[in-house]
């Protein structure tokens, strides 16, 4: 991207405008059009500036900064219908009404990923001997614009016709019924002044650029992305037909679409996704004209979580605390944001972590940052306890696809140190479209390889859960909720080849009815957590579908493929709860043998004795022990530090809550993991608890300050 100091406009740019003031003036759309080879009608855009971005809109939309469109460019007059396509793509018509959208000829194609769309661009190039391609992100809002300043380009309100089922939606008609199917036929909205229709909604449209924050020009000074005092950097230069970023995760798409709210339907809004996604909301419109010869910009610095990882191993790393006395700290706060965060990161509500312990000793916990959980703007955050740290570091964002809802993460070590992460990726907004993707990194999260689409049709089973774990037999299982609502069940991603490919083995089978000793293909209860017996068989435990008022608990002896269902000893659980169950390992034996079985989780009311042996009713966060493959758990304890009673700060759903001799957390997110030198790290939704199996396995002290 090329950035000047203000100067005259070239002959281009004052033709342009006045060409412009022209149309304004006689109130009569732009008219310089042709129509190609394949039926559409380009419009010629005249050369121009304007000002692109919003200082009203979203964190990324921000700063408002001056754009010059130097040469003149055609643009279609409507988006790219299934019958221009299709003369491409053949193929493609078998995809016509998938989900009910898109049957007819004149209506806008859907399904298509970047590349389709590029390659379209190349086909109709060499076709017309002309250079067709996707838009640049600034010369999609120039066109869109037509002059205006205003959030539409009708103003600050669109016409009904803009308007197709305005609203948040979850998922067409499949499994929840406000996903309402609408026609995506073009050229039935109002043109903008330069003859232009679809810009405001129908469905969002594939731009070349990669995504990225507007930027001064200087990588290390991003703006967009805030500082710390929560101010943007000022742009105060002339931008001349930018290109975007050199590289990245996600392409751009604009416009907004279909079951949408209206406000992303804004001619400054940006979104994006993986260029490999395909879904109902979007499609393309081409540009014909030379690509603008700038240069890309390059990519910024990292997020904070990926600088400075070290990459030796620690010589320390398995030596900690002595495993034969009990060991406690905590808790701490993991989840840093500034308060009255509006973007990347949100202070508003934070939630559903995952944690990993890497192969440099450091700790990297992730989770979801939003405004509210159904939101386009939810995105992943990140924060690193470096080893050998107190304090965890500042959050930062981590991954997500521009107004996606990225719901949600699970993080996984293998045994060579390779992290693995996964995430869903939403079409919309909401949990109830996802994609599932995974991304790997080799040097301690320092470097992620691209996100990679492993279940890329958008629905059901694709929302991660921890924990994730390799089985004996060496599959890698990937627990993911089954149904979007609080109850259902959980299916198991399995992949036999170390994350290449993947299965879904209940895909397509029925929701079971999760009766006592009936058998189904997915686990009771979303949220599941997963464990392997001794004997081969895994045990899972999940929020919701209770069996005899107590918490189920599905076995399976096939690798997850198929699970029958019991009642446990637990209570179910309820809303901004959900369980962690982890094999432990004892530190001690050479190779590190396999201890207990750790259970942790919330109780509504627990009668407990302590070292006195003194009965004692405890209520919130506990921990629990099996030695007999969770046929019993003899030792249970409560998770606190003991101390007076005080009130603390829990994130997410969990919010303030009482920590005493008596009450632990009341609610959150668990996600857990042991490290090398036998300590155990449980995370709820933004606090770190530490300890190790003899502190669980130590009776709670007498009471010293609530007697």
């Amino acid at each position: 991207m090329v950035n000047t100091t203000r100067q005259a406009p070239t002959r281009a740019v004052a033709a342009g405008r006045a060409a412009v003031a022209l149309a304004a003036l006689s109130g009569v759309a732009w008219s310089a059009t042709r129509t190609n080879s394949v039926g559409m009608t380009m419009v010629t855009v005249p050369a121009g500036e304007f000002r692109m971005g919003s200082e009203a809109g979203d964190w990324d939309e921000r700063p408002v900064h001056v754009v010059r469109i130097t040469r003149p460019f055609e643009i279609a007059a409507t988006e790219v219908t299934n019958a221009q396509y299709e003369r491409f793509d053949p193929a493609h018509r078998k995809l016509r009404g998938k989900l009910g959208f898109s049957k007819a000829d004149e209506e806008a194609v859907v399904f298509v990923s970047w590349h389709e769309a590029a390659a379209f661009c190349a086909w109709l190039a060499k076709k017309e001997g002309k250079p067709y391609r996707l838009p640049t992100e600034a010369e999609w809002e120039y066109a869109c614009r037509a002059g205006t300043t205003t959030p539409y380009h009708t103003g600050t309100s669109l016409p009904k016709a803009c308007l197709k089922n305005a609203k948040v939606c979850w998922f067409p008609g499949r499994y929840v019924t406000d996903g309402d199917v609408v026609g995506l036929h073009v050229g039935r909205t109002p043109p903008n002044a330069w003859g232009l229709r679809d810009m405001h909604g129908n469905v969002e449209e594939w731009c070349g650029d990669w995504y990225g924050p507007y930027t001064t020009g200087d990588p290390d000074r991003p703006i967009g992305m805030m500082t710390t005092d929560g101010k943007c950097v000022p742009m105060d230069n002339t931008w001349e037909d930018p290109v975007g970023y050199a590289d990245g995760d996600f392409k751009v798409t604009r416009g907004g679409s279909h079951s949408t709210i209206t406000a992303y339907l804004r001619s400054a809004n940006r979104a994006g996704t993986l260029p490999a996604d395909k879904s109902w909301i979007v499609g393309f419109r081409v540009v014909c004209a030379p690509m603008p010869k700038t240069t890309p910009m390059r990519v910024g610095p990292p997020p904070l979580c990926r600088r400075d990882v070290k990459q030796a191993v620690p010589a320390d790393l398995a030596q900690g605390p002595d495993p034969a006395k009990p060991y406690f700290a905590g808790p701490r706060t993991y989840v840093k944001i500034r308060a009255g965060s509006e973007g990347p990161l949100f202070s508003r509500h934070n939630h559903c972590p995952a944690l990993v312990n890497c192969p440099n000793g450091d700790l990297l916990a992730i989770w979801y940052t939003c405004r509210t959980e159904p939101g386009r703007e939810l995105d992943i955050a990140a924060s690193r306890l470096p080893y050998g740290a107190e304090q965890w570091q500042p959050a930062s964002w981590f991954w997500g696809a521009p107004d996606r809802n990225d719901h949600a993460s699970a993080l996984w070590a293998d045994e060579k140190g390779v992290l693995f992460h996964f995430n869903g990726l939403s079409a919309q907004a909401t949990w109830g479209s996802l994609a599932t993707v995974l991304r790997t990194s080799s040097d301690s999260g320092r470097t992620w390889s691209k996100a990679r689409l492993i279940f890329p049709e958008h629905g059901l089973h694709h929302m991660p859960i921890e924990t994730v774990f390799r089985l004996a037999d060496g599959t890698v299982l990937l627990p993911c909720d089954a149904v979007p609502g609080g109850a259902g069940g959980s299916a198991v991603l399995l992949s036999t080849d170390d994350g290449r490919t993947w299965t879904d083995p209940a895909k397509g089978k029925p929701i079971p009815s999760f009766k006592k000793g009936s058998t189904g293909h997915t686990i009771a209860g979303i949220h599941a957590g997963v464990v392997q017996l001794a004997d081969g068989r895994l045990m899972a435990f999940g929020r919701g579908n209770n069996i005899d008022g107590h918490m189920p608990m599905s076995l399976s002896a096939d690798g997850g493929r198929t699970w029958t269902y019991h009642a446990s000893s637990w209570d179910g659980l309820g809303g901004g709860q959900r369980l962690v169950v982890l094999r432990l390992r004892d530190p001690r034996a050479k190779p590190p043998a396999l201890g207990p079985i750790l259970f942790c989780s919330f109780a509504k009311l627990m009668t407990l004795k302590d070292a006195a042996g003194t009965p004692r009713d405890i209520s919130g966060l506990f921990a629990a022990l099996s030695y007999d493959e969770g046929k019993t758990w003899p030792v249970r304890k409560l998770i606190s530090d003991f101390g007076p009673p005080r009130r603390m700060d829990g994130g997410g759903n969990t919010r303030t809550f009482t920590m005493s001799e008596r009450t632990g957390e009341p609610r959150g997110y668990l996600s857990i993991c042991q490290t090398p030198d036998g300590l155990v790290h449980l995370i709820s939704s933004k606090l770190h608890y530490t300890f190790n199996r003899k502190w669980v396995e130590t009776p709670m002290p007498p009471l010293r300050h609530q007697k």
